[in-house]
């Protein structure tokens, strides 16, 4: 018997099995090209699955989710933009498996809290900064969901003194000001001629004040949103992972400063903000954690 993950992602889909301890085998990944993307992630979950009958999938996609409806509709992923059922098609792919859905913040924060960061933690943020900006909410030892399944979606929180429109129809999101797509385009924009977030984080290390000053952007605005939710959420640990939260000192500087200034309350100094250990997967891994727990019964 077989238990899949599938990770659709703002710029990749991702598929592979996984063990009774969330461990991934037999990953593949494709880029999110234009096309049909149920027709790339029927492919990778057939490949995956190959002979095996399959009796759990897990789903982490990229918001926003309807998930007692079973849809998504992630903002960068232009054809479902409007809605995708996507549980119905697993579904009728998979007859026999259990098929459950969550927002990548969710699938974050299961990984981080089963194999990461937020072990042994009952009260965690976990954030993802890299093409976007996402996170998960552990409360009391459990997923906070929400209505929808779209609770804990941090990268939406209105970072305070910036305007910057949002593909979401908002202004001022921390998304489109601190994550690694939207710190480039602000970079280019004043003059930088480079090309993507680790690029632009090697030119703010060589002391490049276009990339500096981007870095500095996107961290402030990092730690403001971080110290919001800190002050809301009442958590004792937050973990970052994602490729962009590996650009150092350049932006963790500036994030840890904007944490400090915005902390006025002990129980908000009390929270520790750390990067993850988790590899640049654990959507991936937290869908697994949704599928093999969707096969034992359990739940978040």
């Amino acid at each position: 018997m077989a238990v899949l993950a599938l990770d659709i992602g703002a710029t990749k889909l991702a598929a592979g099995l996984v063990d009774p301890h969330y461990g991934l085998h037999g990953v593949r990944r494709v880029a999110a090209a234009a096309g049909d993307p149920w027709a790339v992630c029927r492919e990778l979950l057939l490949a995956v699955a190959g002979d095996n009958e399959v009796s759990a999938v897990g789903i982490g996609s990229a918001g926003p989710v309807d998930v007692p409806a079973g849809v998504v509709k992630p903002l960068n992923l232009a054809p479902w933009r409007a809605g995708f059922a996507i549980v119905d098609h697993v579904r009728a792919l998979f007859p026999d498996a259990v098929v459950r859905l969550a927002i990548d913040g969710a699938c974050l924060v299961l990984a981080e809290h089963r194999v990461g960061g937020l072990r042994g933690v009952d009260n965690g943020l976990a954030l993802t900064v890299s093409s976007g900006v996402g996170g998960g909410i552990i409360a009391d030892g459990r997923v906070v969901v929400g209505r929808t399944g779209n609770a804990r979606h941090i990268g939406h929180i209105v970072v305070p003194g910036d305007d910057t429109a949002c593909p979401c129809g908002g202004f001022g999101c921390v998304e489109a000001v601190a994550s690694g797509m939207s710190s480039v385009r602000w970079a280019r924009e004043r003059g930088w001629v480079g090309d993507g977030g680790v690029e632009l984080a090697a030119a703010a290390h060589g002391g490049d004040p276009i990339a500096l000053a981007a870095m500095a952007r996107a961290g402030a605005a990092l730690g403001q949103a971080i110290s919001s939710a800190t002050a809301l959420l009442d958590v004792d640990r937050v973990v970052i992972s994602g490729g962009f939260a590996h650009s150092g000192e350049p932006l963790w500087g500036p994030l840890r400063a904007a944490f400090a200034r915005h902390c006025g309350l002990d129980f908000i100094r009390g929270a520790t903000v750390e990067l993850s250990t988790l590899s640049d997967g654990a959507t991936l891994v937290g869908a697994g954690v949704l599928a093999v727990e969707a096969g034992q019964g359990r739940s978040g």
